[in-house]
């Protein structure tokens, strides 16, 4: 029985490329566009946002909560919602492109004053009591850390259009819009829903 010759080396070759390596390639390529227009992760670099966040911290992003966007790039293919006052949003630092995470504090055309570290949004203080370190946002509770005081005071700086005034919740140690000013807010990468991983305490559940 005459033996069957084997196809060249580079004929095999191609064939596990089509067999198995492109649908792998495929696969997660499709995987990384998911994780760069639907959902993310992003890992708490410094104490700037504490005490809502500690560095170490892993927090999961929705991506689609401003826009969906086509994958690996800024272009909006949907728009879906706006950030607001209150949410904690993860964005590119307009003053040298470092990814950040903090707090949206004012949108476009509000009236802002920050004095040791309290806000007041057109007029309205937004601390809860003369005691508490804490700011009330709509539904959304922040709480502050004051221990370094309350960083640069702010008078009646007004938001311009598509704009955002970001700021972290510990007030006297945060580099924020205080300091480089006024993120676009059609630029924003996404929104933070919940801290999954924290150090000394392991995976666990904290919505933001």
């Amino acid at each position: 029985m005459e033996a069957t010759a084997r196809p060249p080396l580079s004929q095999r070759a191609l064939h596990w490329l089509k067999k198995e390596a492109l649908p792998l390639l495929v696969m997660l390529g499709l995987l990384a566009a998911a994780r760069d227009t639907l959902a993310n992760h992003y890992v708490v670099p410094s104490g700037s946002m504490q005490p809502t966040l500690e560095p170490g911290d892993r927090v999961v992003v929705d991506m689609r909560a401003y826009g969906l966007r086509l994958p690996f790039t800024q272009h909006a293919l949907l728009d879906v919602g706006a950030p607001q006052r209150g949410e904690v949003a993860v964005f590119d630092s307009p003053a040298d492109g470092t990814r950040l995470i903090k707090r949206v504090v004012a949108v476009a055309g509000d009236r802002v004053d920050v004095h040791a570290g309290h806000l007041s949004i057109n007029g309205q203080p937004l601390q809860l009591d003369d005691a508490a370190a804490a700011e009330q946002f709509g539904t959304r509770t922040a709480r502050l850390d004051l221990d370094m005081g309350g960083g640069p005071d702010v008078d009646g700086v007004v938001v311009p259009a598509g704009k955002l005034l970001v700021m972290g919740d510990h007030r006297g140690n945060s580099f924020d819009g205080r300091f480089f000013g006024f993120v676009d807010a059609d630029k924003v990468y996404g929104r933070a829903v919940a801290i999954y991983y924290r150090r000394g305490a392991g995976f666990e559940w904290l919505r933001l």
